[in-house]
């Protein structure tokens, strides 16, 4: 990781690159689940008003992305994208700790995710970070592995 990297939030002017960036980082999925990943179909028109949205740049490019939402006690993690040509390289992680500052910031108890189950290499990710397994819900279109990670 360099050291030029800085998150920032975003602006509402910003809608398409989000859009965008979030387009480009699930499209390895689509062949491996059942249907688009929600964060594809996202309407990020409302999703930016409504959510906070932390921006992560290398330098100035616009290289990541996480966007949460506080659900009562907990800070639920809606999407985190990275930019394909940037992945692999800890900007995942970086925004996931982020975000559980986020939560320790507000003395929310802990962060929260969703996942689908075919996702295997990031349940794993998650798994290493701290998340432990909640429930599973099954969907017409797939399963879904809820996560949660007490803020310490």
């Amino acid at each position: 990781m360099t050291d030029s990297l800085s998150i920032r939030l975003a602006s509402p002017a910003q809608v398409e690159q989000i859009r965008d960036l979030t387009l480009r980082a699930y499209a390895k999925w689509v062949p491996i689940t059942p249907r688009k990943p929600r964060p594809m179909t996202a309407d990020y028109d409302v999703a930016v008003r409504e959510n906070r949205f932390d921006c992560l740049y290398e330098d100035d490019q616009f290289v990541g992305l996480i966007e949460t939402v506080q659900q009562g006690d907990e800070l639920m993690i809606v999407n985190v994208a990275i930019d394909p040509d940037h992945q692999g390289r800890g900007f995942g992680t970086r925004l996931m700790k982020h975000a559980e500052e986020i939560a320790r910031v507000a003395s929310l108890r802990a962060t929260r995710l969703y996942t689908n189950k075919l996702m295997t290499e990031n349940i794993v990710l998650y798994e290493r970070l701290g998340y432990r397994f909640e429930k599973e819900t099954h969907h017409d279109l797939g399963t879904v592995v809820h996560m949660v990670r007490p803020v310490s």
